[in-house]
């Protein structure tokens, strides 16, 4: 029986003697849906989270680039989306395993599996085994969203309604900044009250966790829908890292194995030097 993971991330914070954060060490960490090229993209929190964040192995779990919007027109990039690409380029090169696993998005990068650039594994899925030994499919899950597999074109058409919502949240969250508020999600919380939405998630998860009991595995981590969660079902771990978009959130795995949720609009507002919950 797989156990529920702890919701809070796990791992301690360490200072410099000037005051800095130092890098917390985690044995694996996965992030996706970063829309590189795009507005929305959170890369200032994705930056922050990557300097302050390393792993033994980095999994991009899918739509870190938006090719859907990039090769219709060259959308939105600057400084940071280039600063992104070149931070986790770098961790490669410092001795961090970093798999990609191309999504919907991206998925033009599914030509060119078992290739790697720059030291980042392109793959089509992976198998992840945990320090304690559970084995999950690591896949961003577009293939088991029947939109996605069966009417792209309302997919497509599905993604412009989102980006709209996302504009509204991004005025949204510059008035609570002028307020001295923290950041706070309303897409997500108006996609998640929607009843739609919620069966979509629902029947999402119920095909994700069939797919992983069929393969004999412990559970799967995955992407695509934009919900960060981490639930048991019936001996199934179901994980998803969530997005940087909305939520800007990421999975982690300690040294002992446990698997967490960290949701960084969150842990970026605590004073610099406070520890972190455990899990």
């Amino acid at each position: 029986m797989a156990r529920v993971e702890p919701r809070g991330y796990t791992g301690a914070m360490t200072t410099t003697p000037d005051g800095d954060r130092e890098p917390r060490r985690w044995r694996a960490i996965w992030i996706s849906d970063i829309h590189l090229g795009t507005r929305d993209s959170k890369t200032a929190y994705l930056l922050e989270f990557l300097r302050e964040n390393d792993a033994q192995t980095l999994y991009l779990v899918g739509d870190v680039l938006d090719g859907w919007r990039l090769k219709t027109s060259w959308h939105y990039w600057d400084q940071r989306h280039n600063d992104v690409v070149q931070k986790i380029l770098r961790k490669a090169r410092k001795g961090s395993r970093v798999i990609l696993v191309p999504g919907n998005h991206d998925e033009a990068m599914r030509d060119y599996c078992g290739m790697h650039f720059g030291g980042v594994e392109v793959r089509l899925e992976a198998v992840h085994e945990t320090a304690d030994g559970r084995r999950f499919l690591v896949v961003h899950g577009d293939q088991f969203d029947g939109i996605v597999r069966h009417a792209k074109a309302i997919a497509v058409l599905g993604t412009w309604a989102y980006d709209a919502a996302l504009r509204v949240n991004h005025w949204f969250n510059a008035a609570r900044r002028l307020l001295g508020l923290p950041y706070w999600s309303l897409s997500a919380y108006l996609k998640h009250k929607v009843k739609n939405a919620v069966a979509f998630i629902a029947s999402f998860e119920t095909e994700m966790i069939a797919e992983a009991r069929r393969r004999g595995l412990d559970g799967v981590i995955c992407g695509h829908i934009h919900h960060a969660e981490i639930r048991d079902a019936g001996g199934i771990l179901y994980c998803n890292d969530g997005d940087w978009v909305e939520s800007c959130t990421a999975l982690v795995e300690d040294f002992d194995g446990r698997l967490s949720l960290m949701r960084w609009a969150e842990e970026r507002a605590r004073p610099r030097g406070a520890a972190g919950a455990a899990a």
